[in-house]
């Protein structure tokens, strides 16, 4: 099944940006991205953990008290 959108009153542009919005909630371009190549499993974890690491030091940046500024 795949996703439509109908076109009324000939406005293209309106059902284009509908189909778009569609089809980036439905995650199916995150799927083609991720399967464009294949990646080995310990290179998965590298890069889960490297995600993981950053979104922790956000987080702490986001905890920490702004630099004094005289």
């Amino acid at each position: 099944m795949g996703s439509f959108v109908e076109v009324r009153d000939d406005n293209i542009e309106k059902a284009l940006s509908k189909f778009k919005k569609k089809v980036q909630n439905s995650g199916l371009l995150f799927d083609l991205s991720k399967r464009e190549y294949y990646a080995k499993p310990t290179t998965q974890r590298k890069i889960k953990a490297a995600a993981a690491k950053k979104r922790w030091q956000k987080y702490l940046r986001s905890q920490q008290l702004p630099s004094k500024r005289y």
